[in-house]
């Protein structure tokens, strides 16, 4: 026996129960099904634990650094990873179990607990139930990629949710992948303690990045003692006495790195691989990708993929703008659409790197005439109060239109003050409305429009 609803969400990632909630205040009745985690990988394995370690190893750091601001700790430090841990898991579970008792709640919404899969174009088993709806939204997250290297069944290896339980310090933490999540793991751990050794494939760290943020990131994470072998080429590990050896086949250093964990952290793949997606005529990409349009709607009438499984963000915060985009659409009369959205991330290790917009590489690429302005940390005052002159803020503008093209501010407060950046951009206002404002002293973000001012043609 079938039971009908007006929609069906699967997964509750990010947009998942807002669009929920959203629904049922329309008066649809609304299903909700979760296989696993309620809240999703945020929640759970993402950024919030993530960054709950972050600022925990920041103290462990700030501490070391006591006598570099005059201030005298007697005693060694001493990283209590039990505590770290627990002080982790109580944010996570405070999140975690806010998620299911706000729906339980909800009047239109019922919360189902199990795999889903579909059956057809608009009807989901979930276990011995059969939900049917005229509209279904696909919020099913993604996982730690696992590659295919030589000897990797033979050894014990951690993902990017495994190594959030680890309850010691490694001695040797060995990650393969040299992008955002190996680089914050890899401060995490040496902050507190760990010796660590980061791998990577290709010939710098960050790819996606310009040159000179890759470079001056490589210099923040090696001025800690963090060592980084690039172009590892034909990677394997194998069991090395009570830890592991990984061959990196490096043109430089030792070919082989030995030490006591190994982390994976080359990226992440969708959760669509059983779904029963075929069943639907849904269709994805080469990478598992579910396959949208401008407002996030799956080839098969009726069907919306959000979040992580459609490849258009993979960002916490991209997630909830598809949320906000189909609710738009949907119950707004309000058309909104994802190429309307400016991409803004953000890496954070300490200091941190904001991003929004293009990068000096793509706009060479483009061949449009363009302005670049740019200014290290070490001529921030705030910085310089605070100890803290690793880095540099960067720029670029359209030199016909005076529109902001893309920037990054990799320094202190760079992941909050990339911001001010944005809401000018979003506005779809020149760079003089930023230049000519009078922000507070001492400040970082009192330097974008000091940078500003001392644009200069990109050659």
């Amino acid at each position: 026996m079938k039971t009908n609803y007006d929609a069906i969400i699967i997964g509750t990632g990010q947009a998942g129960p807002f669009l929920a909630a959203r629904l049922a205040r329309a008066d649809l009745r609304v299903a909700v099904i979760e296989r696993h985690l309620f809240g999703g990988t945020c929640v759970n394995v993402g950024c919030t634990p993530t960054k709950t370690l972050v600022a925990s190893a920041r103290v462990a750091y700030m501490v070391r650094r006591a006598a570099d601001f005059g201030l005298q700790i007697d005693g060694s430090i001493r990283v209590d990873m039990q505590k770290i841990l627990d002080r982790k898991n109580d944010i996570v579970g405070r999140a975690n179990h806010e998620v299911p008792g706000w729906m339980q709640k909800t009047p239109n919404l019922d919360v189902y607990k199990g795999h889903a899969r579909f059956t057809g174009p608009h009807t989901i088993r979930v276990g011995e139930d059969l939900l049917e709806a005229e509209k279904i939204f696909v919020n099913v997250g993604a996982r730690a990629f696992v590659p295919a290297i030589s000897g990797l069944d033979e050894v014990d290896y951690l993902t990017s949710s495994g190594i959030l339980d680890l309850d010691a310090v490694p001695e040797h933490l060995v990650i393969i992948g040299g992008s955002y999540i190996g680089l914050e793991f890899g401060q995490i751990f040496r902050r507190f303690g760990s010796e660590v050794t980061i791998v990577e494939m290709g010939p710098r760290l960050i790819r996606r990045d310009d040159e000179d943020v890759s470079q001056a990131v490589k210099e923040i994470l090696e001025n800690e003692g963090i060592n980084i072998r690039l172009n590892a080429e034909c990677i394997s590990v194998a069991k090395d006495g009570k830890g592991l050896a990984v061959k990196v086949d490096c043109t430089a250093g030792a070919p082989e790195v030995r030490g006591s964990h190994l982390l994976l952290a080359v990226g992440r793949r969708p959760n669509t691989d059983d779904l029963g997606l075929d069943k639907a005529a849904i269709s994805l990409d080469k990478h598992g990708y579910i396959e949208v349009d401008d407002e996030l709607r799956a080839g098969t009438p009726g069907i919306w993929a959000l979040g992580d499984c459609n490849g258009k963000g993979a960002f916490t915060h991209t997630a909830y703008n598809d949320y906000e985009i189909v609710a738009a659409n949907l119950l707004d009369n309000d058309s909104r659409k994802v190429s309307d959205r400016i991409l803004a991330y953000g890496l954070f290790i300490d200091p941190p790197l904001g991003r929004v917009g293009m990068t000096e590489a793509q706009v060479r690429t483009s061949g449009r005439k363009a302005l670049i302005g740019k200014r290290p940390m070490t001529r921030v005052a705030r910085a310089r109060e605070k100890g803290e002159t690793q880095g540099f803020m960067k720029v670029l503008v359209d030199a016909e239109t005076n529109q902001i093209l893309g920037a990054a501010v990799l320094g202190v407060g760079g992941d909050e003050v990339i911001h001010s950046i944005l809401n000018i951009m979003n506005a779809k206002k020149p760079y003089t409305v930023i230049q000519r404002a009078v922000p507070i002293h001492p400040a970082v973000s009192e330097l974008i429009p000091t940078m500003l001012g001392e644009l200069r043609p990109l050659e």
